[in-house]
């Protein structure tokens, strides 16, 4: 990890004004050389940080049985098939749901169920459930969730992601922001050829440009 990259987000700290609430730390990622018109091209990528995210995590399963039961341990909220169903009557409480949830887990036997309810709904906003297989353990499967974000930029050269809290160490943010980057120049299409720019902030704090 490039200690650029731990000056950056010290510096991003160290200006950033003193707050009566725990801010999360962000990064804006601008694109160049690519046409984001192509969805293929787009950047649709989900990344577990090593670090974690610092922040609470929305996350509902879908599930019924055995995995209901030892999903409540772990999730924010389980839902069974019924509910899927008065959700998919209820377009308002469904775009509520989505909208204040992160990451959706489904068994892969609602995800038919899923698709025709809330489609419309969750499709668009780009949170279609993960599929969890009847060997995968929806525990183990959550809390890694837990710690993940998306990264997403659609048709716009900038977007933006989560890599932190303002309480967490320079260390630790820039361990993320290293994974990010990673990952980036590793899927685009001309690798770091196609970033022009990555800056990080807190959520009220100045940008600060993270040296490539």
């Amino acid at each position: 990890m490039a200690d650029t990259i731990v000056d950056a987000v010290s510096h991003a700290l160290d200006e950033a004004p003193g707050r009566n609430f725990r801010e999360t730390v962000d990064l804006a990622v601008n694109l160049r050389d690519l046409d984001l018109n192509d969805p293929s091209k787009r950047v649709d990528e989900s990344i577990v940080l090593p670090s974690g995210t610092g922040q609470d995590t929305q996350i509902v399963v879908f599930a019924t049985g055995e995995t209901a039961v030892r999903a409540e341990d772990v999730a924010d909220q389980v839902l069974g098939t019924s509910e899927l169903e008065d959700l998919g009557d209820d377009t308002d409480a469904a775009k509520d749901l989505a909208d204040e949830t992160d990451f959706f887990v489904a068994e892969a036997g609602l995800m038919q169920d899923i698709g025709r309810y809330l489609g419309t709904v969750l499709g668009p906003r780009g949170k279609m459930p993960t599929p969890l297989q009847p060997d995968d353990d929806v525990v183990e499967t959550v809390n890694r969730m837990k710690n993940t974000v998306q990264l997403r930029s659609r048709d716009r050269r900038t977007f933006h992601t989560r890599v932190g809290a303002d309480d967490m160490s320079p260390d630790e943010i820039a361990e993320n922001i290293d994974v990010i980057i990673r990952r980036l120049e590793a899927t685009l299409e001309k690798g770091p050829l196609n970033i022009d720019s990555i800056f990080v902030k807190t959520t009220m704090g100045p940008s600060v440009e993270v040296p490539a």
